[in-house]
Parts: C-alpha cells; structure tokens; sequence
C-alpha cells in the first residue's frame, strides 16, 4: 500500500502534509470497501429474516450431509473458507449468512454488486457486505488499480489471515452462466494472497442455490 501511495506522486517526498493525505485516501478508499460489523443491527437482522423467509418462502431446504462437511471444514486451524455461489436473486447473500451464522460458521464478509442507494450501501456494509472501490468498479483492469487494488489486497489479505468466511457471488442476477467481471476481481485477490504467502491455503467451498421461483 505505501508503495502504491508513493507511486502516485513521486515528487511529494516524506513530508508530513504529503504523508497525512496519503492516509486519508487510503482510509477513504477502505470506508468504500467496507465498514465497522453493526451488532445492533445484526442482531435485528437475525431477528427478522426468519420471519422474511416464512413468508417468502413455502420452505428453505439444505443438504445436511454437505453441512456437515462445511462445519468439520469450519474447524481446521488457519484455514479460511471462500464460498463460491452462484447469484439468482439479491436475496442470496442475506440468505446464505444467515444460515452460516445459525450453524456457528461465523458472519461473513459478503461480496456485493453495484447498489445505487448510498443508505443502502452503508447498511449491507454494516451487516458484513464489501464493495470493490469505486475506482476499480469502474475499470476492473490490473494496469489501471493503482491505490485502490492495492488496498483491497491488504484488505483482502488480513480477512483471510482473521478466518473470517467469504462469500464470493460468480454471476449477476439473474444467472447469466458467465463469470461477472466482479468477481473475477475478487478472485484474483484471494490467489495474490496464496501467492503472497499470506495465507498457506483456502476452503474453496461451491455453493449452488435454486428457487422454484426466484424472489
């Protein structure tokens, strides 16, 4: 990160103003990506999503043997576990965390796709979402990350070195089939952490949902 930020402008040196303003566009740039877990509101989340999905749903089916391998995954030492899912609605992530964090799995960090509303933004966030950094939403191109890839590396990096669980949605919905250019990004940060040596492997755990009809 340092050496992205001196990068930016060489002829800025060490001075203390040059150095404070490097700060603060990599704070602004982490408050993009994430922001401090709400328990307040994730204890009123786990509230009343049960009561949500009785009414969006008939029933919530999951294979319990595959469970089982997920939680026996759960408890190997300095492993983190990457949930790789395919996308069919946007309820998916709420879904999904809510069911690991029944199972004791631990609340994970959600991988989120563009969201127009701000308010909206900053709650997902408050509940465990992550968004790229709005410099890389928009070119997703390894020459041009600059500051904000080398955040989202350190980022990225530190989650997985905590175990914290990450789930990382394959598509847009609804399902195209296709990997989205966002997650191609978020992928390529967890192999740079492997090949970083920052963590010595990764769960890939697959995760597949289907709805009779999609929400």
């Amino acid at each position: 990160v340092q050496d992205a930020a001196s990068s930016q402008d060489p002829r800025s040196g060490g001075d203390e103003g040059s150095r404070r303003c490097r700060k603060e566009e990599i704070c602004r740039i982490l408050g993009e990506i994430q922001a401090p877990l709400s328990p307040l509101l994730l204890r009123l989340c786990h509230w009343l999503l049960p009561k949500l999905l009785t009414r969006l749903f008939l029933s919530v089916q999951l294979h319990w043997g595959q469970l089982e391998m997920v939680l026996r995954a759960a408890r190997m030492p300095e492993v983190p576990l990457v949930f790789l899912c395919s996308h069919q609605s946007q309820v998916d992530g709420l879904l999904l965390s809510f069911i690991l964090l029944s199972q004791g799995i631990g609340l994970p960090r959600v991988t989120v796709g563009t969201w127009p509303s701000p308010c909206l933004r900053s709650l997902l966030q408050r509940l465990g979402g992550i968004f790229l950094p709005s410099g890389m939403a928009q070119t997703l191109s390894d020459q041009d990350e600059g500051l904000p890839g080398a955040v989202l590396d350190a980022y990225i990096q530190e989650m997985l070195q905590s175990r914290q669980p990450l789930i990382i949605f394959l598509e847009e919905p609804p399902a195209s089939l296709q990997l989205a250019d966002p997650a191609r990004c978020w992928l390529l940060r967890v192999l740079r952490a492997l090949q970083d040596g920052a963590v010595p492997d990764v769960l890939i755990i697959p995760v597949g949902i289907a709805y009779d009809v999609a929400p």
